[in-house]
């Protein structure tokens, strides 16, 4: 008998989203601060007291990805090579589809917190809530963005113990997962360019990422900083 119950947990925290919540959501990168409607989107980033150049991140699968990003065929190889050949959790940045129609659904403001120079940052493959989840918003046509539910600077949760009192005030729904799976790094997803090979943030299983990168694609990433 399971003891969790993705599909109707995330049906749950999606009609909340859908009707202008926000949610606290579990990633085995860590737990995340997510909403579907600006009001809500605007509500995460003050409360976090973010930086204005930080973006949000969407929720995205493989057929969102294909869906709103254009990438190359190296891109899609490297990408497909880090989430299913090696079942890894990616913050994927790629040029976007301005012109896509869900994209094009989103709000102004929305679209400009969440894309620099028409490139969107999305999570993939971050175990088996975020695919439920990412599974719904494909379906019902509704993107879903946010950020690590933590104030700015603060350090990704991987508890939602550990979350800060503020953080959690403004949460509609609160899926309690316990301990997220990639908390030995302490860190949230590794974000990188798959067209140019950029490393933005170090993160969650990023010295897996970087083998990947040299053995298969001849791209050497540079060192990990000291953890």
């Amino acid at each position: 008998m399971s003891v969790l119950d993705p599909a109707s947990d995330a049906q749950r925290a999606f009609e909340v989203m859908r009707d202008g919540g926000v949610a606290i959501l579990p990633n085995d990168v860590g737990y995340s601060l997510i909403a579907a409607r600006a009001p809500a989107l605007r509500r995460i980033f003050d409360t976090k007291r973010r930086a204005p150049s930080k973006l949000n991140a969407m929720l995205g699968n493989a057929d969102l990805h294909r869906e709103v990003h254009q990438v190359s065929e190296r891109g899609r190889a490297i990408v497909e090579a880090i989430t299913v050949d090696y079942d890894l959790p990616l913050g994927l940045i790629a040029p976007c589809r301005p012109d896509h129609p869900l994209l094009k659904m989103l709000d102004p403001d929305t679209y400009e917190r969440s894309t620099r120079d028409n490139t969107l940052l999305m999570l993939l493959n971050a175990g088996p809530f975020h695919a439920a989840i990412t599974a719904l918003s494909l379906k019902q046509q509704t993107l879903l963005f946010g950020s690590s539910a933590n104030l700015s600077l603060h350090g990704t949760k991987f508890k939602v113990e550990d979350i800060e009192p503020e953080i959690k005030a403004i949460a509609d729904v609160v899926i309690d997962y316990g301990l997220m799976k990639y908390h030995p790094w302490q860190a949230s997803s590794t974000l990188i360019n798959c067209e140019t090979c950029e490393v933005i943030r170090f993160g969650s299983c990023y010295e897996n990422i970087r083998d990947i990168m040299k053995r298969h694609f001849r791209v050497e990433l540079p060192d990990p900083p000291q953890r």
